[in-house]
């Protein structure tokens, strides 16, 4: 039995079984409404942001049980239910959203739409959506695979949640010393045909020299369980590099990308699950091994999420595909 983690602000450790072992895996669920996170660093997310034995630095994950409180959650999704409603797009921007690398370099990874987003708020589609014209065969509303990628920038409501005060004091506690914002995305995983998200590290796709600079922040505004395609982890797995990484072309030569190395096949026997009730928070390291299973359920899987880097004394890739713009350089997230 591995037993990972020992709990301060316990709210009930979460027993969580893989599928095909039987190894039980504990998880921290620490409440988190006084957002008091001065003895989380020292035991649980490892002080100096690489440094320590926490739980955290162990696993490459994390959750935050209650971060955000259910009057929180509302106020997002009432906002990004306004953001839809006024949703326009044209019909030669309608972008099917894929993490499959051959549908990815095929359809977003070649698209203007998707490659010029990182300073926008635009829109992408679930497989299957439109007719061969473009025309949405779903209700446009139940269409959204994601809205990308700089709802942190330009909307009021999630510029608050991303700055808020507990969220940075929670990054401090972390140790991080110029953390800045480098995108954000409100993931919708639809009902019935929610797509499934393979096997990556975020790293893949926001490459930094040193590696390990990146932070992911995943908040679940509903409820995201095994029926309705919670995350999977592959604890430990951000300890041995990035296996593959997704470049963009040369300015000059139009839109493109292209990939660097190959994800392997990975057991899906080491994959553990992770449900997260609404309001929680799960810190995920840049390197970790983590996807999702497509949405069969009657209900949606929604979350938004952003991500940060640590610039002090860190490359961000120019070949990266998300790059900083003259309109908008990565903010800072302590304001």
């Amino acid at each position: 039995m591995n037993k990972r983690a020992v709990f301060p602000y316990v709210a009930n450790p979460m027993e969580v079984k893989s599928r095909d072992n039987c190894c039980f895996l504990f998880f921290a669920k620490i409440q988190a409404a006084d957002a008091d996170f001065s003895s989380l660093s020292t035991r649980h997310l490892c002080p100096g942001w690489g440094m320590g034995d926490g739980v955290f630095q162990e696993d490459g994950f994390l959750l935050l049980e209650g971060f955000f409180t259910a009057d929180e959650c509302v106020v997002m999704q009432q906002r990004i239910g306004e953001i839809v409603a006024e949703m326009d797009v044209p019909l030669h921007c309608r972008t099917e959203f894929s993490t499959q690398e051959d549908e990815q370099l095929q359809t977003q990874g070649n698209t203007d739409y998707f490659l010029s987003s990182g300073d926008k708020i635009r829109f992408f589609f679930e497989k299957g959506v439109f007719d061969e014209k473009g025309n949405f065969l779903v209700p446009p509303e139940k269409s959204i695979n994601k809205i990308g990628h700089a709802l942190h920038a330009h909307d009021p409501v999630f510029r608050s949640i991303t700055h808020s005060p507990k969220v940075q004091a929670l990054v401090r506690s972390l140790g991080l010393q110029i953390p800045v914002v480098v995108q954000s995305m409100y993931i919708f995983k639809q009902p019935h045909f929610g797509g499934e998200v393979s096997p990556h590290q975020d790293a893949t796709f926001l490459y930094t020299e040193p590696l390990g600079r990146v932070l992911g922040l995943w908040i679940a505004t509903e409820d995201a369980m095994l029926e309705n395609g919670c995350l999977w982890f592959i604890p430990g797995s951000h300890t041995s590099g990035v296996s593959r990484r997704m470049i963009r072309a040369p300015s000059d030569s139009g839109p493109g990308t292209s990939f660097l190395g190959s994800e392997p096949a990975w057991d899906n026997n080491l994959f553990v699950p992770l449900p997260v009730r609404r309001g929680g928070l799960v810190l995920i390291h840049g390197e970790v091994v983590h996807k999702s299973e497509q949405n069969l359920s009657d209900h949606s899987r929604q979350a938004y999420t952003f991500h940060l880097m640590e610039a002090a004394g860190t490359v961000w890739s120019p070949g990266n595909w998300l790059q900083p713009t003259t309109e908008l350089p990565f903010p800072p997230l302590y304001i």
